[in-house]
């Protein structure tokens, strides 16, 4: 059953979100207030019209090499997960496109691989990603 799912890119990657996990997407505004004591995932922390949402780098917290984050450069898709927001730092948006995950999904982040458009995207599960960016903050 194919889902709608918002598609970007994080380093030379495509990935993709359920698009009823992304609440919004917006520019990001550096400098990020800093957070003490925190992974280098961890980018720091945003005002959101009066919201603090927390920015992970995506490139990083999957393991790939993550970007000098500059002016003009990238975008902050804000999840909601059970009433709290985290921002996930990517490079761009691709669109938003209806996919059908391939059969024999994998357990944690990376929930399967799914055909779109542009050639094979990496479909990421909204739950385990807030999870895995709540560890860097030392929660649960």
């Amino acid at each position: 059953m194919s889902q709608r799912h918002v598609l970007f890119r994080v380093a030379q990657e495509r990935y993709a979100l359920p698009l009823e996990a992304v609440r919004e997407v917006v520019l990001p505004q550096p400098p990020f207030a800093r957070v003490p004591r925190v992974g280098g995932a961890v980018r720091g922390v945003m005002n959101l019209r009066g919201r603090v949402v927390a920015v992970v780098d995506l490139a990083e917290l999957m393991g790939l090499e993550p970007r000098a984050l500059a002016a003009g450069y990238g975008q902050v898709v804000i999840l909601e997960r059970d009433k709290r927001s985290l921002g996930l730092l990517i490079a761009g948006v691709l669109g938003v496109e209806p996919l059908t995950p391939a059969e024999g999904t994998a357990d944690g982040v990376v929930r399967g691989v799914a055909t779109a458009s542009m050639g094979a995207v990496t479909l990421l599960a909204p739950d385990a990603l807030a999870a895995a960016a709540a560890a860097l903050f030392g929660g649960k």
